[in-house]
C-alpha cells in the first residue's frame, strides 16, 4: 500500500509538470489558421536549429508574433492567480479569501481605468494597475494593523473598506468618461482580455508574476503553519508578522500584475485551490504546485475558448463566471457529501 501511494504521487507531480506544456502546444495551434501539434514542434525546432528563415513567414508570424505571448500570458497569469488564491486562503484560514480580500483587484483596477481614461498607452495602463494595486494593500495594512491587535479580522474589514473605496472611484471614472471613446475601452478592459499581450508587455510585468510565485513556493511548507492559531505558530518558533508579510507582499505583486496585464479575471484564484485541495489534498506542499500547474492549464483552456469559440472574442471574466460558477457548485456539494 505504501508503495503504491508513492507511485500515485510520483505519477501525479509528473502528470502536473506535464499538462502545462502539453496544454500549450496544443492551444497554440487553435485559431482561425489552425496548426497540428506535429506542425507546431516541427517549426520551433526549425528555427532553434536553422533560424527564423528556416520556417513558413505565416507559420512564424501566427505562433511567435501573435499567439505565444498570449499562451505565456495566460499560463503565468493564470499560476499566478491560482498561487495568490491560495495563498491568501491560508492566510485568513478561510476557504473563500480571494486577492479581492486586501483590495488589490480593485486598487489596480482604479489604476487601470484611470489611466485609460487620461489617454495612456498599455504601458502606462499597466504602470498605473501595477501603482495603485500594490498602494491598495499597503493602505488595507496601515488601516488593518493599527491598534494592538492587528488581527485578521481587522485585515479583512480594512480590505472590504479600501475595496469599495476603490470600487467607488472606478465606478466615478467611468461616470466622467467619454460614452463614445473612453467608456467603452473601459468596460472592455474591466471584463478581462488577453487581447493586449506582447512582448513588451510581458518584460514589464512577468518578472513580478515569476518573483511572487518563487517566494510562495519556497514558502510553501510554511503556509501549512498559518492555518494555527497565533499562539500555536509563534510556539513553533515562526515569525508570524514577517511570515504574513511576505505572504501578502509576494500575492500582491502577482494580482496587481496580473490585473495590469489582462484586466479583471474572477474565479481562477477561488475555483482552482479548492479544485487541487480535492485533487492532491491540504499540504501546501503539494497543494503549491498543483495550483501552478493546473491554474495555467485552466487561463490557457478559458483564453483559448474566448479567441477561438467565436469570431467576435468573448471577455474572459464570462467565460470564466459560466464554468466556474456550476463547477465551484458542484464541488461544494461534493464536499458536503463527503463530510457527512
Amino acid at each position: 500500500m505504501p508503495d503504491g501511494h508513492r507511485v500515485n504521487k510520483t505519477l501525479t507531480a509528473v502528470v502536473l509538470a506535464v499538462a502545462p506544456l502539453a496544454t500549450a502546444l496544443v492551444c497554440l495551434g487553435i485559431g482561425r489558421i489552425g496548426y497540428s501539434p506535429a506542425q507546431i514542434v516541427d517549426g520551433l525546432w526549425s528555427m532553434a536549429v536553422s533560424g527564423r528563415g528556416s520556417v513558413d513567414p505565416q507559420l512564424y508570424s501566427v505562433l511567435i508574433g501573435l499567439r505565444l505571448p498570449r499562451i505565456i500570458l495566460a499560463m503565468l497569469a493564470g499560476a499566478g492567480m491560482a498561487l495568490a488564491g491560495c495563498s491568501f486562503q491560508s492566510l485568513f484560514s478561510n476557504v473563500m479569501a480571494t486577492p479581492d480580500t486586501l483590495g488589490v483587484t480593485a486598487g489596480a483596477s482604479f489604476g487601470a481605468v484611470l489611466a485609460i481614461l487620461l489617454g495612456g498607452g498599455m504601458v502606462t495602463v499597466q504602470l498605473s494597475a501595477l501603482a495603485m494595486g500594490i498602494g491598495a494593500v499597503a493602505l488595507t495594512m496601515a488601516v488593518g494593523t493599527r491598534g494592538r491587535s492587528g488581527s485578521t479580522v481587522s485585515m479583512i474589514l480594512a480590505g472590504i473598506i479600501v475595496s469599495s473605496m476603490f470600487q467607488a472611484f472606478t465606478s466615478l471614472v467611468k461616470y466622467v468618461a467619454d460614452p463614445d471613446s473612453k467608456l467603452p475601452a473601459i468596460t472592455y478592459w474591466l471584463m478581462g482580455s488577453l487581447t493586449n499581450a506582447s512582448y513588451q508587455s510581458l518584460w514589464l510585468g512577468a518578472p513580478f508574476i515569476l518573483a511572487g510565485i518563487l517566494v510562495l513556493y519556497m514558502l510553501r511548507w510554511k503556509l501549512n503553519i498559518l492555518v494555527l492559531s497565533d499562539d500555536e505558530i509563534r510556539s513553533l518558533g515562526s515569525r508570524l508578522p514577517l511570515l504574513r508579510g511576505v505572504v501578502i507582499a509576494a500575492s500582491t505583486m502577482i494580482t496587481a500584475s496580473c490585473i495590469s496585464m489582462c484586466g479583471q479575471v474572477g474565479w481562477v484564484g477561488l475555483l482552482v485551490p479548492h479544485f487541487c485541495r480535492l485533487l492532491v489534498g491540504g499540504d501546501h506542499r503539494r497543494l503549491v504546485p498543483a495550483c501552478i500547474s493546473l491554474g495555467a492549464v485552466f487561463l490557457l483552456v478559458i483564453d483559448t475558448v474566448a479567441r477561438a469559440a467565436t469570431a467576435a472574442e468573448i471577455p474572459i471574466s464570462i467565460l470564466t463566471a459560466l464554468i466556474g460558477a456550476p463547477v465551484f457548485l458542484f464541488m461544494m456539494r461534493k464536499a458536503e457529501g463527503l463530510s457527512r
